[in-house]
């Protein structure tokens, strides 16, 4: 495993947003939903995330997560993903989204 210096992590800007709509990637090679997550004074950013095993669109509105949110914008398909959403991925590709476990503020760093 290679580590990171404390500096190199703080470049990495990880913040709780709300996902505010969902929508079937039906042009993803791998099944995917396009999701618009409000991350408050940052503004709605978007994103493709592979969740699709464990989620129902529905079961996604108004959940909180957390994500990348400075890395370049990334084309997939027709696409412009934004963010990064960050999940836990078991053996069997299935992701468990991270969540807050309380409501958070949108936007909050994470830390």
């Amino acid at each position: 495993m290679e580590t990171l210096s404390w500096k190199e992590f703080q470049k990495v800007d990880m913040r709780v947003g709300t996902i505010k709509s969902v929508t079937p990637f039906e042009e993803a090679i791998k099944p995917a939903y396009k999701l618009q997550i409000d991350f408050g004074e940052l503004g709605m950013k978007k994103s493709s995330a592979q969740i699709t095993q464990l989620y129902q669109p529905a079961d996604l509105i108004g959940k909180q997560v957390i994500a990348v949110v400075n890395f370049p914008p990334k084309q997939i398909a027709n696409f412009m993903s934004e963010c990064l959403v960050l999940g836990a991925v078991n053996s069997n590709g299935e992701v468990t989204l991270l969540e807050t476990g309380l409501p958070t503020p949108n936007g909050l760093r994470i830390s």
